[in-house]
């Protein structure tokens, strides 16, 4: 089966890494994944011109939002800050012409009623202007994460459902995630569909940890501890085009494609 496979690079020449990866798309973030100064263009040609040499090199770009950003959380000195470097996000992964824009799901406190994060997803979808897909996708760790456990996912996915801009939101299913956030991957993929309805990107990696660790540390393929059949499994299950992030450049990527591959 064909399912296009490619790499988180960065974002100096994205077109460079994935030619050097020989892979059809690539995710990046667009300035500092631990920050709130918002997005920033480091490729040559800005903007514009990645928009460009994109669609003539016929390949498809994925924008990761920072992790900082948190919009389920009830402090509001995070809270509000995160839905407005959302939107910046939002305009800047539209500006160069990007399928979709991942966003980790968040956390409450732990005192929190985790309805209130639920109705905090909600408020931050009806408050941006979603100009292209967002991808929530699902986290490793934490008691009171939005994303790591299936029931919470439910809970996020009910509270957006009533939104106008319910169908441009996705989900973005990492295996890693998934795995150390003690969900089956013999049963993720439809787990997930039954909730959400789409899998819209899958963050294949392998994981240097046990099934329910809540560790989120990514390894290559092969030299993780899940199961490569499974791993290959929630691939080929999900259907849906495939950013690797697991460690090193050019050449570890395209031996991990070369694994994967042989598997589906």
């Amino acid at each position: 089966m064909s399912i296009s496979i490619g790499a988180h690079v960065d974002q100096t020449d994205p077109i460079a890494e994935a030619e050097a990866r020989q892979a059809p798309l690539v995710q990046f973030f667009l300035g500092d994944p631990q920050g709130y100064k918002g997005p920033e263009f480091s490729y040559a040609g800005g903007a514009e011109g990645l928009r460009a040499d994109a669609e003539a090199a016929g390949i498809d770009l994925y924008v990761h939002a920072p992790y900082i950003v948190n919009v389920a959380t009830t402090n509001n000195r995070i809270r509000i800050p995160s839905r407005k470097l959302l939107q910046r996000h939002v305009d800047a992964a539209a500006s160069i012409g990007a399928k979709g824009l991942i966003v980790h799901g968040g956390h409450v406190n732990k005192a929190d009623d985790p309805e209130k994060g639920f109705d905090n997803w909600r408020k931050a979808v009806e408050a941006t202007d979603l100009k292209l897909p967002l991808l929530i996708e699902n986290t490793a760790g934490g008691e009171n994460a939005m994303t790591r456990y299936l029931e919470r996912i439910a809970g996020v996915w009910e509270a957006i459902s009533t939104t106008e801009q319910r169908d441009m939101v996705g989900f973005c299913l990492d295996t890693c995630h998934a795995h150390a956030g003690g969900n089956d991957l013999a049963t993720v993929v439809e787990d997930v569909r039954r909730i959400t309805g789409r899998i819209d990107l899958v963050h294949c990696n392998d994981s240097r940890d046990d099934f329910d660790s809540g560790a989120d540390r990514h390894a290559n393929f092969g030299n993780g501890r899940i199961d490569p059949d499974l791993l290959a499994a929630v691939v080929r299950d999900a259907g849906a085009p495939v950013v690797c992030e697991t460690p090193g450049g050019a050449e570890e990527h395209r031996a991990d494609f070369a694994w994967l591959r042989e598997r589906l």
